[in-house]
């Protein structure tokens, strides 16, 4: 971290990139909606098949890189010798810039050139078209990297925010109004799919020529001649951000296991060609569900590792360990909470989101994997702020090792459910991992005997509620209206009752201090019902 901004700029321009981050997930998940009630269950499989092959460079180069450029160039701003630090900075960018033009090249003509071989991998050869368009994507990565890794050095998150849902905003609205063309006049799915690849490339764009834009008016295009040696960036910058990374890609990388198994695996198993693509996509619903369910994970680790690094490297005062024990119990509050809410509610949900509720049993099962989820994303950040990287990422390969074998095992003998047993085991082995090598590392218990106990006492309340709940609500409504506005309105008072009574369960029981949610994103509400809720009458 720049010491020119200093940690207070810092958590401010962090709090900044956490709401855009908010927003940019919740948009993230929410568009695949409309999408699926656009294009059905085997539209939405032809678009889930795709996304995460073109996602995966995507995610490491505009996140992971971005943030290896920013903490190497920030490092970099604090030499004193003003002439040294921009011909330094200058040349770092201009490698890196380099470095990652190869990259994209080689990515983009194994993509384009390879798109018959990756479609045909998945047992689908009309995917490749949609392979071929998403491949220019990784082409615009090199020059996103750079501007974004320049900002974030500098402290300056304002522009990144508002270039990432400018982005997300125009490619959530080419892919809707895209879709609804193509279905209202062609019907081609793989059209719809198509149209679903040009918009995310289309927004990646106009959300990079915004942030250049910026960039260029503020600082201007860098200059000097190089005096760095190559590799030594290189390969600081690679190992920085993969580790950076890293649970991002996680997840794409179960995503791009079940693109390549399940499809191809559930036709060996004797299913029809249209059944097998239909599950697919069913089993694909339970993707934005998920996505929602860790907004809050996502949002702690912006917010909170940021103190957890600053902490860690003070001599003296307040150590990082309570931010950590914070960190850890917050995002297993909100993960399993959310898991749990959905679990109850998943056949409304489902019906209401997606107008079926089939396979609502799998998507149960699918949603579990919150918690895990939840409990990686905080925990790899908490220990890439103490600089350990090969630990946490041998961790998560062993989770991936285990999803592609298990995938290989049981789908084609439990169907989808195998596919999502297989990453329940997979990311609970990792966060697992994590947990205890962070435990043993700083010698430290994450949270008491009586947390636990007090989160399932809030479980079992809002379990019970919201079953009784749904015993009658749906039989208030059924009169009066269609099966899937039944849904809505079951579906959503279910959610909002629960959510009440666990939070209300959890202020009542003072889960976490009231000092601890004025920690949290928008804690602050909660801390005062929870003051009232405890006040002595």
């Amino acid at each position: 971290m720049s010491e020119r901004f200093g940690m207070k700029t810092y958590m401010k321009g962090a709090a900044v990139l956490t709401i855009a981050s908010i927003i940019v997930k919740i948009l993230s998940a929410i568009y695949r909606v409309p999408f699926q009630n656009l294009v059905g269950d085997e539209g939405f499989y032809i678009y889930q098949q795709v996304y995460p092959v073109i996602s995966i460079f995507v995610v490491w180069t505009s996140s992971g890189f971005a943030v290896a450029i920013s903490k190497m160039l920030a490092d970099n701003d604090s030499l004193a010798d003003a002439l040294e630090r921009e011909q330094r900075r200058s040349s770092m960018m201009r490698i890196v810039f380099r470095y990652l033009t190869v990259l994209s090249l080689l990515f983009f003509v194994s993509l384009f050139g390879g798109a018959e071989l990756l479609a045909n991998s998945m047992g689908d050869a009309q995917l490749a078209p949609l392979i071929r368009t998403g491949s220019f994507i990784v082409l615009i990565m090199p020059a996103l990297a750079i501007v974004k890794g320049s900002f974030q050095s500098r402290g300056i998150m304002g522009p990144i925010a508002a270039s990432q849902v400018f982005e997300q905003a125009v490619r959530v609205s080419f892919i809707l109004a895209g879709t609804f063309i193509i279905m209202s006049t062609t019907k081609s799915l793989y059209g719809a799919g198509q149209i679903a690849i040009i918009g995310t490339v289309l927004g990646e764009l106009v959300g990079f020529l915004l942030l250049g834009w910026l960039f260029k008016k503020r600082f201007g295009l860098p200059k000097g001649k190089p005096i760095l040696k190559d590799f030594p960036v290189i390969k600081e910058v690679t190992l920085l951000s993969l580790s950076v990374s890293m649970s991002s890609l996680l997840l794409l990388g179960y995503q791009l296991v079940d693109s390549f198994t399940i499809y191809s695996l559930l036709l060996d198993s004797g299913m029809d060609v249209q059944l097998a693509k239909e599950t697919k996509g069913i089993y694909d619903r339970g993707q934005p569900l998920v996505q929602l369910g860790v907004t809050i994970a996502a949002a702690l680790s912006l917010a909170i590792v940021p103190l957890v690094a600053h902490m860690s490297k003070k001599k003296q005062g307040r150590s990082a360990v309570p931010f950590i024990q914070l960190t850890y119990r917050a995002s297993v509050l909100f993960g399993w909470a959310a898991s749990l809410g959905l679990v109850l509610v998943m056949p409304y949900i489902n019906e209401m989101l997606f107008k079926t509720n089939a396979l609502s049993e799998v998507l149960m099962l699918y949603v579990l994997k919150i918690v895990p989820l939840s409990i990686i994303l905080t925990f790899t950040a908490i220990l890439q702020g103490y600089g350990k990287l090969k630990k946490p990422a041998l961790f998560l390969i062993t989770g991936f090792i285990l999803k592609v074998i298990l995938n290989v095992v049981t789908v084609g003998w439990l169907g989808v459910l195998g596919a999502a047993i297989a990453s329940n085991i997979g990311l609970l082995v990792s966060a697992v991992l994590l947990m205890m090598y962070l435990k043993k590392m700083l010698g430290i218990r994450l949270a008491p005997a009586s947390y636990y106990g007090k989160v399932g006492v809030a479980s079992i309340c809002m379990t019970i509620i919201v079953i009784l709940w749904l015993q009658f609500m749906p039989i208030l409504l059924t009169p009066f209206l269609s099966s899937r506005f039944v849904a809505v309105g079951a579906g959503l008072s279910a959610v909002c009752v629960g959510a009440f009574i666990m939070m209300t369960v959890v202020a009542k029981l003072r889960v976490l201090a009231e000092k601890e949610w004025y920690l949290l994103p928008f804690g602050r509400r909660m801390a005062i019902y929870q003051l009232w809720l405890n006040r002595k009458k």
